[in-house]
């Protein structure tokens, strides 16, 4: 009985640290995700775009779950305005796959090839947009409610 102890013992204990081992490693890649898509952000969008001004194109603070065509006192095109919807990952990946095969007509020229690439981008644009409220104000936590009094 003893040997089966230890043997469930040394099963369970090395299952543990391979687990841990693959959340450290997964909580490792995220920051250096966010590292490149800012040096690819500002190397591949940053002649037109930044973070908190108004360029060429519109600030990107936020951009991730902001209505599309939705910057104040930015004049977009008629085909980005026809767009419509919500800026999320997946609407990011499509748009930086392809600006003009998604809203042709667009001011903006860009394709990207390398999903990786794009990959890291979003990671750096989602870094520097606030997180999504809940959609029920119930499930929220009492750090958001506090939040919106101020």
């Amino acid at each position: 009985m003893r040997a089966s102890l230890f043997r469930t013992s040394v099963r369970s204990g090395g299952l543990l640290f391979a687990g841990l081992l693959t959340v450290a490693a997964w909580a490792a890649k995220v920051p250096h995700d966010v590292a490149d898509g800012q040096t690819l952000f500002l190397n591949t969008c940053g002649g037109c775009h930044s973070v908190d001004t108004d360029r060429i194109g519109p600030r990107h603070r936020n951009v991730v779950g902001r209505a599309i065509a939705s910057v104040q006192g930015y004049d977009y095109s008629p085909a980005l305005k026809r767009l419509g919807g919500i800026w999320t990952p997946a609407r990011l990946d499509q748009w930086l796959s392809g600006t003009q095969k998604m809203a042709p007509g667009s001011k903006m020229y860009l394709e990207l090839d390398d999903p990786a690439v794009r990959r890291s981008i979003i990671a750096y644009l989602q870094s520097v947009s606030l997180p999504a409220a809940p959609k029920d104000p119930r499930t929220a936590s009492p750090s958001t409610h506090w939040r919106k009094r101020q």
